[in-house]
């Protein structure tokens, strides 16, 4: 396939992925409700425990629509991940043989529960997170979160944690077309291993390690498995070109 047939093959995935998101978004937009009780939850009860002044603040006229926006693009982002995830795959499966089209259900059946698994990690540990973090308020003080601030963080973290427990089917997509070689995701593995333990105490707000863990020791695990897929492809070539 020439360059410029690459380049409108990416524009129209763009597209289709950009269309099913904003899909997605109205599905967020009438979810929007429910999801900011179920975030609000954990600074209600913290309020409620203590008899303390803990809750969110919105502190323009228009930050009140300005984040259920942000939040129902995030959560269209979301919703719509089998889309756009299987619009990523159809871009790079015409680099493929015929007979390797078939694994399209493989990668979009461990993509899917991959990417939702991280959102699934993330709320787990977003309560958690603001229950520590609120409890370093000093007693007989008010606690007035910012809501775009408290907002924003809950959606970035829920949607990089789905993001990140995706990139190990990715490392699977670029050595099955021949992009990267397996070897050279092995002898990385020192740097994958020490970026992905930066990534998870960066992306996790708690100082204690356990949270950090939760994110890192799965990420390892994930990225160790798809370089044990990676050197099974690379084997399996070789064999048939021998």
């Amino acid at each position: 396939m020439a360059l410029a047939d690459h380049l409108r093959e990416l524009r129209k995935r763009i597209i289709l992925s950009a269309v099913g998101i904003v899909v997605g978004m109205v599905g967020g937009w009438l979810l929007y409700p429910m999801i900011f009780e179920s975030l609000l939850e954990p600074i209600v009860a913290i309020a409620e425990q203590d008899d303390s002044l803990v809750t969110v603040n919105f502190g323009g006229v228009a930050s009140a629509l300005d984040m259920q926006i942000k939040v129902s693009l995030v959560l269209g982002i979301v919703l719509s991940a089998p889309w756009w995830l299987y619009q990523l795959w159809a871009f790079v499966a015409p680099g493929l043989h015929q007979r390797e089209k078939r694994y399209t259900v493989a990668f979009l059946g461990s993509a899917i529960p991959l990417f939702f698994g991280g959102v699934a990690v993330a709320w787990w540990v977003l309560p958690r997170a603001v229950e520590i973090l609120i409890s370093f308020t000093p007693e007989g003080a008010a606690n007035l979160l910012d809501a775009q601030t408290f907002l924003t963080f809950a959606v970035r973290l829920i949607l990089a944690f789905g993001l990140a427990f995706v990139f190990p089917v990715i490392m699977v997509a670029v050595t099955w077309v021949g992009i990267v070689k397996a070897q050279t995701w092995l002898h990385g593995w020192r740097w994958a291993v020490f970026l992905i333990c930066l990534a998870a105490a960066v992306l996790t707000p708690t100082p204690d390690a356990v949270t950090m863990m939760v994110m890192a020791v799965p990420m390892v695990g994930l990225y160790f498995s798809a370089v044990g897929v990676c050197l099974l492809r690379d084997r399996a070539v070789r064999r048939r070109a021998a």
